[in-house]
């Protein structure tokens, strides 16, 4: 693909921009034209603001901020999709602590780079808590994925086995989803990202990121039968 140029373009959405012109500041939108067939240059060069008079030192348009080339590194983030795990696996019972956790490989570090001649700067984004909505007016904010279920490990009270509580991220449902939609529980788990970029000396954070994933939980509520023995 041939050298892109900068052309005077429209002015573009407020989702494309990379700059905002400062108050009363005259200039106009460029936008990258690839000169021969190849990939669509604006997917990797977004719409820039250049103010009237702004050269560089060959006579151009001046090259992209730090800060314009994080937000294209940014928009190549790809976060993992989350995958919810519980403890029982299948059905849940009212009073019987349920495990809640993510697989492993969603809760990890995502870097992406982006480069310009003379500038490359890499975006970072980073899980730091996942929200989970339980479908039954309750709420759990967990401080990283949760810890997988295993019979050794020792619950919030010390205790080990099937009745023992996660000691990280769990949740206790008091009643069950008989009459719900589909007989379930809606449950969804929000992960909430950082994200961050350095480069050329320069650094910055850009608003969080999330990613969810959703399912249906079955809590049945286990029935206890008493007799009576008598004697003539």
């Amino acid at each position: 693909m041939a050298p892109a140029a900068l052309e005077r373009g429209a002015e573009p959405s407020s989702a494309a921009r990379v700059a905002e012109p400062g108050p009363g500041e005259e200039g106009a939108w460029y936008v990258y034209k690839c000169s021969s067939n190849g990939f669509r240059d604006a997917f990797y060069r977004p719409p820039v603001w250049i103010a009237d008079g702004a050269q560089d030192d060959a006579g151009g348009p001046p090259a992209p901020s730090p800060e314009q080339v994080a937000q294209r590194a940014r928009g190549q983030l790809r976060l993992p999709d989350p995958t919810i795990r519980t403890n029982p696996r299948g059905e849940q019972l009212v009073g019987l602590p349920t495990w809640l956790w993510l697989a492993r490989g969603a809760w990890r570090q995502v870097s992406a780079s982006a480069s310009v001649p003379g500038v490359s700067v890499t975006a970072v984004a980073r899980p730091i808590k996942v929200v989970w909505r339980l479908g039954d007016g309750g709420s759990v904010t967990c401080q990283g994925p949760g810890t997988p279920y295993d019979a050794r490990v020792r619950g919030t009270k010390g205790v080990r086995g099937p009745g023992s509580a996660s000691p990280d991220c769990g949740h206790t449902y008091r009643s069950s989803s008989a009459g719900q939609p589909r007989n379930a529980y809606a449950v969804s788990a929000t992960v909430r990202w950082t994200v961050s970029w350095s480069g050329e000396g320069q650094s910055g954070a850009f608003p969080g990121l999330t990613t969810t994933a959703t399912a249906h939980f079955r809590v049945a509520e286990s029935q206890g039968l008493n007799t009576l023995n008598t004697q003539d």
